[in-house]
């Protein structure tokens, strides 16, 4: 298994305030009330994912300046400070707005604590607007250890796959030729199903029997590239039925069921990160496929970390009180709590988990 994360520290990003050494499993279910900073979790790993891949100032234009991803504004919240650990590593950065509305670092070190290297706190500088993390790897004393932790970081994946509108990438045609690994809105689905089915044909048809269970009439993907005058091969996601050979566009199968896919070729992929994070992934599902996903991500989470954010009861249901994140806002701040279930084994004799989380016992519930 890769190196997932086990604990994380936020101070100051979004409605984020101050989350400290906050302990993750392998499994890791979010629940809370709209606006209670399970999205703002999630984003967290967005801006993760980009600081390390030098886009900290692209992304933070594209959200409105550094003022609305601080937490309440600059005026109130002077940084964003994070601290990870992972397997025996760990990165540490602090980032503070600057006049233009982007952020400068004012910390960023690696750390680690093993047999390989002893315990070593390489320091990367300040004054920097761009991670120096990715340059280290190249070059520095530090080479090895920024390694390990680039490795680890930038392999850590967050998923979204709402837009399934008719210009979404998913339905459109794309290189063959990208498909090392499924992008994060699964843009490169086709090319990707297509390696699978030449390199893992077990993992393809086990992908293709579990959409068959949630989408009865799928047949099987048809995965056929187009090769342009310019010599670029391109490819789509066309299907077809059972009982027939007609193809059929990715526009003939209903949002919930491209979702659905999307969803079981990440479960399943068979060199997965050792990380996802799925923003409410239940969106346009039918309740049984939503009991199958919990089957999945269940079993997903042998073979990877998975952090889920949702609000489905009958999701929920799949798993147990001590997978569960419980979100709240406390003067607007979120507030992360794991629950003890011998606290409710009283109340889970008669009602399953999803039902107390509905009924408010759980907490994570919208309060007056």
């Amino acid at each position: 298994m890769g190196k997932s994360i086990k604990s994380l520290t936020i101070r100051g990003f979004k409605s984020i305030k101050k989350l400290d050494e906050f302990h993750l499993n392998q499994l890791n279910i979010l629940i809370g009330a709209n606006g209670a900073g399970k999205s703002n979790f999630v984003s967290y790993f967005k801006l993760l994912s980009e600081l390390v891949e030098k886009r900290l100032q692209s992304w933070t234009s594209e959200q409105g300046e550094a003022d609305r991803i601080i937490s309440f504004g600059v005026k109130e919240t002077k940084q964003i400070e994070s601290s990870i650990r992972f397997a025996d590593n760990g990165y540490d950065f602090v980032i503070t707005p600057t006049v233009d509305g982007g952020f400068v670092f004012e910390k960023e070190q690696l750390y680690f604590d093993g047999p390989l290297f002893g315990i070593t706190r390489p320091n990367l500088g300040t004054g920097h607007k761009e991670s120096k993390l990715k340059e280290e790897v190249k070059a520095g004393n530090s080479k090895k250890v920024a390694l390990h932790c680039f490795n680890a970081i930038s392999k850590w994946k967050v998923y979204h796959f709402h837009d399934t509108t008719d210009t979404a990438a998913v339905k459109r045609k794309g290189s063959l030729h990208d498909n090392d690994y499924l992008r994060s809105d699964a843009s490169n689905l086709a090319a990707f199903l297509y390696k699978l089915k030449k390199q893992h044909s077990e993992i393809y048809e086990l992908i293709c029997k579990n959409i068959r269970l949630a989408i009865p009439f799928f047949d099987d993907f048809v995965l056929k590239p187009q090769i342009l005058s310019t010599e670029e091969e391109l490819i789509n996601l066309v299907w077809k039925q059972k009982d027939s050979d007609y193809p059929l566009w990715p526009s003939q199968l209903s949002d919930g069921s491209i979702r659905f896919i999307c969803l079981v070729t990440v479960l399943l992929q068979p060199d997965p990160p050792a990380t996802i994070i799925i923003d409410e992934p239940e969106l346009g599902l039918h309740p049984f496929a939503i009991t199958l996903l919990g089957a999945l991500l269940r079993s997903a989470s042998t073979r990877m970390q998975v952090i889920v954010s949702t609000q489905s009861v009958p999701l929920l249901n799949e798993f147990t009180i001590e997978d569960l994140i419980v979100v709240e806002r406390d003067n607007g701040n979120s507030i992360f709590k794991r629950l003890n279930e011998d606290d409710f084994s009283s109340w889970l004799e008669n009602y399953s988990v999803g039902e107390l989380w509905e009924k408010n016992i759980l907490g994570g519930r919208p309060s007056k």
